[in-house]
């Protein structure tokens, strides 16, 4: 008998780009908290700086707060929680 696979939000991994005196940053995060709260299986966020990256600030700089799924955009500015729980399958 073959164990069963763990959902796709078991293994995912969230990063929140941000920076130093975001207010979208923090009201993005604020909402996620919420989410989470009501799914516990989204997964924990991991916060990054974008300018602490010369890469990600090129990349991100001007669009964060920036959510990240495995390292691709889920949403940008305000968080899109019906495309964060669909793409966890949630």
């Amino acid at each position: 008998m073959s164990t069963p696979e763990p959902p796709p939000s078991a293994q995912a991994r969230l990063t929140l780009l941000t920076r130093h005196d975001c207010g979208l940053c923090e009201e993005l995060l604020h909402e996620l908290d919420a989410v989470r709260a009501r799914f516990p299986a989204v997964p924990a966020v991991q916060l990054v700086d974008v300018d602490t990256d010369a890469a990600l600030q090129r990349r991100w700089g001007m669009k964060v707060p920036v959510l990240l799924l495995d390292g691709a955009l889920v949403c940008a500015g305000r968080l899109d929680t019906p495309e964060l729980l669909r793409l966890l399958r949630l």
